[in-house]
């Protein structure tokens, strides 16, 4: 019998299914996950998935389109391009558009 998921592991299946050219916050992923409180943890998250290339942690940002997890990927503008690839316009680390951009796990997916 294969264990329980982890917390980070079902943060991980759900910024997969983020779909390219959209953005999703810490604190959404939480929420779906019955985790309201842990926006932070899904941070670490993010943070602890630098070595999983099938995880698009530059899809998560904060709640207001910051791209507060910039720090943690190869150099600090990595995360900007990988979004602006995608395109998403950033502009002053700040996701434009972010509500339109905005994918939240709560009504995209079913509960």
């Amino acid at each position: 019998m294969a264990p329980e998921p982890g917390f980070f592991d079902l943060v991980y299946e759900v910024v997969k299914l983020i779909p390219p050219g959209r953005v999703s916050s810490y604190g959404a992923i939480a929420h779906y996950l019955g985790s309201k409180g842990s926006a932070r943890m899904v941070g670490w998250a993010m943070n602890a998935a630098h070595n999983r290339p099938e995880v698009p942690a530059h899809r998560v940002v904060n709640r207001q389109g910051l791209l507060t997890g910039r720090h943690h990927f190869a150099t600090p503008d990595t995360m900007a391009e990988k979004l602006r690839a995608e395109g998403i316009v950033v502009k002053d680390n700040q996701v434009q558009n972010f509500e339109q951009v905005f994918w939240d796990p709560g009504k995209e997916l079913d509960l």
